[in-house]
């Protein structure tokens, strides 16, 4: 269920419930109402809130966290929505508990138990979940198993319920109103990854921009956001190695004026050496993606083709 406050210019909306909590939302959306910009940014693998349950079946709790986490792409951004009058979506859930990237059947059914698995030949295991990062993560590079038991299908089924399906039915509502008003929504899917280092030791990029190799969003979005990031001399790599998951494949439909774009942001350009804590660049990051959001607020106004040209000059003050 959905929780609103009394209307207001700045407005938050919270939904679902993170099991084992005491209620905590799945997802909080805030931002201004009615929209000033037709961008809507989305972290979905930044939450921090671990129920205690879920700790205890953990490994290494605190290792993990630092592998699977966005670490602290919420509080980068929070300052740019606010700034630029982009709506802001942001998971509460941990990646660990559920993989919001994910489709609801992306899972590996060895780490259930085999009364809790679904008959042979009723199901299919992808790549990525017999890697370990389905739906529900069970192993990390450089740390191995993360779990201490099997899971059951009742937690599986209680996470897609509780978390997964409200935090993608608000993604999409809100992509929707945000088409209604400007005749074109652009979703930009934050997140952040390890350093990418290039063979010969060159430096790798600090941003990785994925379209699902041109699935997801309008070529010439995609081509003001690498221009944009050019002119600021910051290296952009397009696709490879991330072209982007689940929710661009959901969501992203150019076709019908609802685009959707992922930003990869290397952790060493705004966290400390540990990647652990905001570092030096922090604040950079934050101001170099406040004028992405612009740039690409700019260009998406002129694919919105119900919109007329009068409302953009005041709605970008």
């Amino acid at each position: 269920m959905r929780q609103a406050p009394p209307e207001s210019d700045s407005q938050k909306l919270s939904g679902g419930e993170i099991p084992g909590t005491s209620g905590v939302p799945a997802y909080t959306l805030s931002g201004r109402g009615p929209s000033a910009i037709p961008i809507l940014i989305a972290v979905p693998h930044a939450g921090r809130a671990y129920p205690g349950s879920l700790l205890d079946e953990m490994r290494h709790p605190e290792d993990a966290a630092l592998k699977l986490e966005d670490r602290y792409v919420d509080r980068l951004v929070r300052d740019v929505a606010t700034a630029t009058g982009a709506k802001l979506l942001v998971a509460n859930a941990p990646r660990a508990m559920i993989d919001l990237n994910r489709a609801p059947d992306d899972v590996d059914w060895e780490m259930f138990g085999k009364d809790e698995r679904p008959a042979i030949g009723d199901y299919s295991t992808s790549r990525r979940a017999r890697s370990g990062l389905g739906l529900i993560p069970c192993r990390v590079p450089g740390i191995g198993e993360l779990w201490k038991r099997p899971h059951l299908g009742s937690e599986l089924r209680s996470r897609i319920s509780g978390i997964h399906v409200p935090y993608h039915e608000c993604l999409a509502g809100s992509l929707t109103e945000l088409h209604d008003r400007w005749g074109v929504a652009v979703l930009l899917d934050l997140h952040s990854m390890p350093p990418i280092q290039h063979q010969g030791g060159l430096p790798g990029p600090e941003f990785v921009l994925g379209d699902r190799f041109g699935a997801s969003c309008q070529g010439g979005l995609v081509a003001a956001a690498f221009s944009f990031f050019n002119e600021h001399n910051r290296l952009a790599a397009h696709n490879r190695p991330y072209s982007g998951g689940y929710i661009l494949q959901r969501h992203g439909a150019p076709e019908s004026g609802v685009h959707a774009l992922q930003v990869e942001i290397d952790r060493s350009a705004y966290l400390d050496s540990r990647l652990a804590e905001p570092g030096p660049g922090f604040g950079k990051i934050a101001d170099l993606l406040t004028g992405l959001v612009r740039r690409l607020a700019s260009n998406a106004v002129s694919l919105g083709s119900n919109e007329s040209d009068s409302r953009w000059p005041e709605a970008a003050e």
